[in-house]
């Protein structure tokens, strides 16, 4: 019993270590990630474009653009440094579809997708899709 009560001892400073990063922010505001459900594996290679709307100039402003890694995400949308506060508004993601599935060799319906979303505060926002030629899904993940 001794040796048991020891060895939970010694694990309090781990367990202090993981309270503190999970309370460190993301140094990005965003995030997104997709999901090929018609393979059952992440769809690598594809290119996003996220812009902001200027409701001023009743247009959309491009913001950044990155490709998918392998495990089918991009984690480096909207950078926290300097904005406590995050970035707010209304953006949209556009996911470039048709090259991927001609990648594959596959039809499909949709060219692109896009997903307009409205940030409210400086949280960190997960905007991920799931894909199939002939569908999509999406939703607020964490």
């Amino acid at each position: 019993m001794k040796n048991l009560l020891i060895a939970l001892l010694s694990l309090l400073p781990l367990l202090s270590m993981a309270q503190q990063k999970s309370q460190t922010p993301p140094a990005y505001q965003l995030s997104t990630h997709i999901l090929d459900i018609n393979q059952g594996m992440p769809a690598a290679g594809v290119t996003v474009r996220l812009e902001k709307y200027d409701a001023a100039k009743k247009s959309w402003r491009a913001v950044a653009e990155s490709q998918t890694d392998a495990a089918g995400r991009i984690g480096n949308f909207l950078p926290t440094a300097g904005q406590p506060a995050g970035q707010q508004g209304i953006f949209k993601l556009t996911f470039l579809t048709k090259p991927y599935f001609e990648a594959k060799k596959q039809q499909s319906f949709y060219p692109y997708i896009e997903v307009v979303f409205e940030l409210t505060d400086g949280a960190h926002y997960h905007v991920p899709i799931t894909l199939s030629a002939f569908g999509y899904s999406t939703y607020r993940g964490s």
